[in-house]
């Protein structure tokens, strides 16, 4: 059952094939609204796409999911009503040239034009100013960014702000709309171990309110609900290790990078390179306009 705000998310052998292979097979997940779910796995075994895939921005090929009461692949339009996006390399990629005040204001504005009702835009100016205005404060709260420590305030371009001061700025535009699902790709990718706890804190508190989120990693925390992309060979590599067990594993094999995109309607292939520094453009090359 979904909670006040976040989305349960629950998958049963889900997958998802392209003209290269399989990005990512057999993905279990049971978990309930609010919680934090890690998908951990090497760079290059379909991280990227499993997150779209969870948030309807790319079409699933093979068994089942669910967010909140919608199912996918079928209902990919209305997951995407429910979920938005943090940092994600090549989908939402913040402008380097513009300064963080503009992009919080174009979020809202975009929020606004696309969420609210006929009667809503025919609001007085004033009083919708005032509600782009709590949304972008109540947002920038939930994920720690301070605009006014930031070197030039508000008007702080996007090509100063450090790594984390980066991912929080992603994290607010999302919660902008707020979602009942949020998904954030390379959580812990370039950052210090105490920027990496920070960001970890981050999405604990995100959680703690009550938004379901889907982070992507190398390495997931002891307290997350773990979903791993691994190859299977790696995994019984692992368990192998993990046992004690002297038969050696070897010849793992890595999951292909490949993905089906959809957007609303429309289906179509994507290409993609197998250079783990590709992955992600490769994947939501089609996911840009979802």
């Amino acid at each position: 059952m979904d909670g006040p705000h976040g989305a349960a998310v629950s998958a049963v052998d889900f997958g998802l094939k392209g003209p290269r292979g399989w990005a990512f097979r057999g993905i279990g997940i049971t978990a309930g609204p609010g919680s934090l779910i890690a998908v951990e796995g090497p760079s290059g075994s379909g991280r990227t796409c499993l997150l779209l895939a969870l948030t309807g921005r790319m079409r699933s090929t093979e068994g089942t999911a669910t967010v909140g009461r919608h199912r996918l692949p079928k209902q990919l339009a209305a997951v995407r009503r429910i979920s938005g996006l943090g940092p994600v390399p090549g989908v939402t990629d913040l402008d380097p040239a513009l300064t963080v005040a503009e992009h919080l204001r174009e979020r809202a504005f975009l929020e606004r034009r696309f969420e609210g009702s006929l009667r809503g835009l025919l609001r007085p100016r004033k009083e919708r100013a005032t509600e782009s205005r709590l949304r972008i404060d109540t947002a920038l709260r939930a994920a720690g960014l301070d605009v006014e420590a930031l070197p030039k305030g508000s008007r702080t371009a996007v090509r100063d702000l450090e790594r984390l001061e980066a991912l929080r700025l992603s994290v607010a535009l999302a919660l902008i709309a707020r979602p009942r699902l949020l998904g954030v790709d390379d959580t812990d990718l370039k950052l210090s171990d105490a920027e990496r706890e920070a960001a970890w804190d981050l999405l604990r508190s995100i959680a703690a309110n009550g938004t379901t989120v889907v982070a992507v990693c190398s390495e997931a925390p002891e307290d997350t609900v773990v979903v791993s992309t691994a190859p299977r060979a790696e995994a019984d590599v692992r368990e192998t290790a993990d046992t004690g067990d002297a038969r050696a594993a070897t010849d793992a094999t890595d999951a292909a990078d490949a993905a089906d995109a959809a957007d609303h309607s429309d289906d179509h292939d994507t290409d993609h390179d197998t250079d783990d520094d590709k992955e992600t453009a490769d994947a939501v090359a089609e996911a840009r306009r979802a």
